[in-house]
C-alpha cells in the first residue's frame, strides 16, 4: 500500500508547496504526508506558538498528548506479538524503555527530526526533551493524517527495523534509581533524593532538579520534566560518579562509620529515684 502511494506522491510533489518539508518527512517516515498541516503543527514548539482563527495558540503539545497514547499502544502491540509468553512485568518494563524520553530524544536526533523543529534559540538550549516531545507529536500527526496502520508501519519498519534493537533493549537495565537504592541498602548507606528546584521555563511544563545525597554528602544532580525523570537522571550520574571517584566513595563510608558509631554509643543509665 505504502509503495504505491509513495509513487503517486512522488510524481505530484514538484507541484506542491513546502517541497523541502515534504522531502524531509519522506526520508523520516518512508511515505509522503497527505495533510501537511498536522506535521507543521508537530514541529512547532510552544515558544513560537501562533494564533489560530479562533485566537487559540497553535503548537505541538496537543499532538504530543495524542502521540504519547498512540506510541504506547503501538509499542504494546509490537511487544505483545514479538515476546510471546513473556509476563506482563517484562512487557511493561520493555515498553517503558522504548518510550522513555532519553530513547525518544535519541531517535529524534538520529532520524533528523530535531533539525525540523521550529523554536526560539533559548528554548532549544534549555529544553533537553524537545526532540522527544516532537517525536511523540510526529506520531500524533501520522495518526491524524493516515491512521493507526501508518503509525505501526513507521515504528516497525523505520524505527525498530533500522534504529532500535528491541531484543537488546529488553535486556538493558535502565532503572538507575532502583540500582542506586539497591546499592545503598546493601551497603547500609543513607540515601536521599533532594528536590533542589522546581521552575517553569518560558511558561512551558515544569522542570525539576534533584540532587542525590549519600550520608549527607552531595552527589550528582538530575534534571527532568517530572520528579521521576529527575530522580533517574541524578541516580544515573551518581552511579557513574561512584565508579570513577574513589575519594567520594571513601568519604561516604567514613561518614557512615561516624553515624553508626554515634548510634551505637551506650545510653546513659537512668538515674535512680
Amino acid at each position: 500500500m505504502f509503495l504505491k502511494l509513495n509513487f503517486i506522491d512522488r510524481i505530484r510533489l514538484p507541484f506542491r508547496k513546502d517541497k523541502e518539508l515534504y522531502a524531509a518527512l519522506f526520508e523520516i517516515l518512508g511515505f509522503f504526508p497527505h495533510r501537511i498541516k498536522f506535521y507543521k503543527q508537530a514541529l512547532q514548539h510552544k515558544s513560537v506558538a501562533s494564533r489560530g482563527r479562533k485566537g487559540t495558540e497553535e503548537h505541538n503539545e496537543r499532538l504530543e498528548f495524542l502521540g504519547d497514547a498512540i506510541l504506547e499502544a503501538i509499542s504494546s502491540d509490537i511487544l505483545y506479538q514479538q515476546f510471546k509468553g513473556q509476563r506482563e512485568g517484562f512487557l511493561t518494563n520493555t515498553r517503558s524503555k522504548l518510550v522513555q524520553r532519553d530513547t525518544l530524544n535519541n531517535l529524534a536526533r538520529e532520524i533528523g527530526l530535531e533539525q525540523l523543529i521550529h523554536s526560539n534559540s533559548h528554548s532549544t538550549t534549555h529544553n533537553s526533551y524537545m526532540g522527544g516531545n516532537a517525536f511523540e507529536a510526529l506520531v500524533g500527526a501520522i495518526y491524524l493524517d493516515r491512521g493507526y496502520d501508518a503509525c505501526m508501519y513507521f515504528m516497525r519498519k523505520r524505527i525498530l527495523g533500522q534504529l532500535v534493537n528491541i531484543e537488546k533493549m529488553a535486556k538493558k537495565e535502565v532503572n538507575f534509581k532502583s540500582r542506586l537504592i539497591e546499592w545503598s541498602q546493601k551497603n547500609r548507606v543513607e540515601l536521599e533524593f533532594r528536590l533542589l528546584e522546581e521552575r517553569r521555563e518560558n511558561g512551558a511544563s515544569p522542570v525539576f532538579i534533584t540532587r542525590v545525597v549519600l550520608e549527607g554528602l552531595d552527589c550528582e544532580t538530575g534534571r527532568g520534566y517530572s520528579k521521576k525523570e529527575s530522580h533517574q537522571q541524578a541516580a544515573r550520574e551518581t552511579l557513574k560518579l561512584l565508579k570513577s571517584d574513589k575519594e567520594l566513595t571513601r568519604a561516604i563510608f567514613e561518614a557512615k562509620s561516624r553515624r553508626t558509631a554515634q548510634e551505637e554509643e551506650p545510653v546513659a543509665l537512668v538515674p535512680e529515684n
